[in-house]
Formats: structure tokens, sequence, C-alpha cells
């Protein structure tokens, strides 16, 4: 038999986003929330794909617009959030055509 890379189930590294929109906005005060096995505390942060200074705190408020990611040493590198300074908001959910849905114009 074989064993899959990515076993259906398996833990991954999640960013958490609040508030929970997407896009996300700066001025939202939007705090990330990074989510993995691990020693807690031991958290690498990636800004714009670089290695960012602020490392090993697991959540913090974000202050720069730019694209995020997180490291957490036994589940690996998180998909990537980006932060913006002005965005046109939906909500953080699946939409199916004939929804309404409220949208925000933020900046």
């Amino acid at each position: 038999g074989w064993c899959p890379l990515s076993p259906a189930g398996a833990q991954t590294t999640q960013l958490l986003v609040e508030p929970p929109w997407t896009p996300a906005v700066l001025w939202d005060r939007v705090t990330l929330t990074c989510q993995g096995s691990g020693t807690p505390g031991v958290t690498i942060w990636y800004k714009d794909g670089q290695r960012w200074w602020q490392e090993r705190r697991d959540h913090f408020v974000v202050t720069e617009s730019g694209t995020y990611q997180c490291d957490r040493p036994s589940t690996g590198l998180s998909p990537s959030v980006s932060v913006y300074r002005l965005v046109l908001q939906v909500p953080a959910q699946a939409l199916l055509e004939g929804d309404k849905v409220t949208l925000h114009c933020r900046g």
C-alpha cells in the first residue's frame, strides 16, 4: 500500500482572521492568530514572503498592510492572508446565486 502526503484529516497550520471579513482591511484592527500543533508560542511569522521580526507569538494586531503567513514546527506553513488599506468586503462564507449579501467599502 501507499500513504498520501496529506491524508484526509491531517493537521495543518491555519491563520485565523478577526473580525471575520474577507478581504481584511487594516483599519478594522485585524488580529491574526496562528493555529497548529507543536509547542505553544513557537511561531514564525512571514510578511510579504520574508521572515518577519514579530515572531514567537501566536497572535498579534496587524499595523501594516501586506500578505502574512505563519509557520508552526509540526504542521508547517499556513495559507497566506492579505490585509489591505482599501477593500470591498463580503461576508467570509460561501455565497450562492440569489443570496442577499451586505457589501462593505472600507478604508
